[in-house]
């Protein structure tokens, strides 16, 4: 059996950068078990005051993109052109099945992965809405406590991941492929929106002209938007992580969007709404484990939830004779 290491241990372990303290920790924070939950706890509070220094960038698209093949090129070029510390925590699919996870994204970033300034996490999605692991949150806080200055948060790309990943996240990039047909053709308007940024992957050889054409008519698309409440005016762009082209203007857009919104106070904003979005999250999270756990409710579940099954009692109704039970 492991060791266990006090709050203070996990937490001197993190702040030096120490990786297999750190990925202890992150273990910690994903477990379910109330004595690890306790002790995750209380690492967090000691780490707290050492993060959110870092620019945190959300990264998502469509499946076939290429999003794994464009965060190894991408992550290679801050970390060897502008001397940067990344980590990829990367939301791995759970099977409904069988519970398990792909945990694929480490294998499919060799390179980067073997860099001693990359630390990459592939995080189970679990059954949390949209896909998102719980803790991928508090990974990030944990991830900049350990010094890490630029945070990848790559998303499943399916469901709502895209909205929960949007608040944890001071830029969101969105992926698309050309050649497609129709290129805006199941776009979804609430996805576009998010987006800080767009880029056009797998513009080489005889896709780039097509991927030039859907540069275009994205920008186009974008131009229709109000301008949001940052004053930024999302950018597309077109890269190749094959001959690891157009990643330079995609890092110059997520620096101008960060010394934009700084300076308007934007950013600072941003990051407190989150905070209190997590907030309510972890309070409706928090109320529901209470709810399903209290005695009372376990006693009367299968008989309750049997009656709605049968049509017998509508879920509502089921919903309040179950309230009632608690104190």
């Amino acid at each position: 059996m492991p060791k266990r290491f006090s709050p203070d241990e996990y937490a001197a372990g993190v702040l030096s950068g120490n990786r297999v303290l750190l990925s202890r920790a992150i273990t910690l924070v994903e477990s379910t078990l109330p004595s690890d939950q306790a002790l995750a706890h209380e690492v967090m509070e000691k780490v707290l005051p050492h993060a959110g220094k870092s620019v945190r960038v959300g990264i998502t698209g469509v499946p076939g993109v290429g999003k794994s093949t464009f965060i190894e090129a991408f992550g290679n070029y801050l970390l060897e052109q502008h001397g940067k510390k990344l980590a990829v925590l990367a939301i791995d699919p759970t099977s409904q099945r069988t519970g398990g996870s792909i945990l694929g994204d480490k294998t499919r970033m060799e390179t980067l992965s073997a860099n001693p300034k990359a630390y990459i996490r592939p995080s189970p999605a679990g059954k949390t809405l949209g896909g998102v692991a719980r803790s991928t949150r508090e990974s990030i806080l944990l991830c900049e406590a350990a010094g890490f200055d630029v945070i990848f948060v790559e998303t499943v790309g399916v469901g709502q991941s895209e909205t929960a990943v949007h608040e944890m996240v001071d830029f969101f990039l969105l992926l698309m492929l050309a050649g497609a047909g129709d290129e805006l053709q199941g776009i979804k308007k609430g996805i576009m929106e998010m987006a800080d940024a767009i880029a056009i992957t797998k513009a080489d050889g005889a896709n780039l002209s097509a991927a030039t054409s859907a540069q275009a008519e994205y920008q186009g698309a974008l131009h229709l938007f109000p301008l949001g409440a940052s004053k930024w005016s999302p950018r597309v762009t077109v890269c190749s992580a094959f001959e690891k082209s157009g990643l330079a203007p995609i890092w110059e857009s997520v620096t101008e969007y960060v010394q934009l919104t700084q300076g308007n106070g934007y950013f600072q904003h941003r990051r407190q709404e989150q905070n209190l979005h997590w907030l309510r999250h972890s309070i409706r999270q928090q109320l529901e484990e209470r709810f399903y756990q209290h005695p009372a409710v376990k006693a009367q579940w299968e008989a309750v939830s049997g009656r709605v099954t049968q049509g017998q009692k509508s879920p509502f109704a089921a919903a309040a004779e179950l309230f009632r039970l608690l104190p």
